[in-house]
């Protein structure tokens, strides 16, 4: 059984910094793409990054610059740092894994979700 449980939410001034992690277990980690999306009140999920079985990263326009997602296969773990933070990146961010390789930025590409990690920025 597929299992993603994310960590690190908090509540951070403009400007601030924090990081996101995701444990995953259940499914052969190393072969997904796997990719953090957000969704704020009353708005749309929203992909923010993702990474593919190859490494390869992509980021949407709004946080490249601020933010890197990264992989560690050894320990089935999904991060997201994430500097600069601003009032618009308030959320709830979810951790994702897919089968397609490398899957888009798309939520309906995406099989398999966590249940979320609050993050709030004041300004």
């Amino acid at each position: 059984q597929v299992q993603l449980v994310e960590s690190g939410g908090d509540s951070v001034q403009a400007g601030g910094s924090l990081r996101l992690s995701c444990a995953a277990s259940g499914f052969t980690y190393s072969t997904y793409s796997l990719a953090w999306f957000r969704q704020a009140p009353g708005k749309k999920r929203e992909g923010v990054a993702a990474v593919g079985e190859d490494g390869r990263t992509v980021y949407a326009d709004s946080v490249k610059g601020r933010f890197t997602i990264s992989r560690d296969i050894a320990k089935n773990t999904l991060s997201l740092q994430m500097n600069s933070l601003k009032p618009e990146d308030t959320a709830m961010y979810y951790c994702a894994a897919s089968s397609f390789n490398p899957a888009p930025l798309k939520a309906s590409f995406f099989g398999h979700w966590g249940q979320g990690t609050q993050v709030t920025v004041s300004s």
